[in-house]
């Protein structure tokens, strides 16, 4: 995998990518080096002029662009299929638009499911592309949210895309 850091507007992100696609993106909450490290740990090499197409997109994204990244190419091969599915499913969900653990659930064919739902979230290796923060719990709150930042990184993405809650409002506390 080959990665590159990005100082955006919400803080340092990374990228990382194989010949298939997009296959990690890493969120603000850690410092630059502490990023570098983990990806490097992960066999990650630096490419500081790679995936310019991309990396130009998050920029934006960061500074309010409208972006929801569906076009983009992931490399989703070592993520299990019912994450996948999941993954795809979210991947669909517009600028701003959310939705809940509840409703993926169903979806895939059981309320019980939410759980599982969750989980998929939580194991998101590339968030932001793969909207996760968009998934909300059935109340309007945002449930858990696994990047560095955590919920608050969570909180100032949806707040970035002036998202309603499935309750109409949030309060963002920031």
């Amino acid at each position: 995998m080959h990665y590159r850091m990005l100082d955006t507007a919400l803080g340092p992100m990374a990228i990382g990518w194989t010949d298939a696609g997009i296959s990690r993106v890493l969120l603000p909450g850690d410092t630059a080096d502490e990023m570098r490290a983990r990806l490097e740990k992960s066999g990650g090499v630096e490419d500081v002029d790679g995936q310019p197409e991309i990396a130009a997109r998050i920029l934006a994204y960061a500074e309010g662009t409208n972006d929801n990244f569906a076009d983009v190419a992931l490399d989703l091969s070592r993520v299990p299929e019912v994450n996948r599915r999941i993954y795809e499913h979210i991947r669909e969900l517009a600028w701003g638009e959310t939705t809940t653990y509840g409703a993926i659930a169903r979806w895939l064919g059981d309320v019980v499911l939410s759980r599982a739902v969750g989980a998929a979230m939580g194991a998101n290796p590339i968030p932001l592309i793969v909207p996760c923060h968009r998934v909300l719990a059935a109340d309007g709150r945002t449930g858990g949210f696994s990047s560095p930042g955590g919920v608050r990184a969570k909180m100032e993405m949806l707040a970035l895309e002036k998202a309603a809650s499935p309750t109409g409002q949030f309060s963002f506390g920031f």
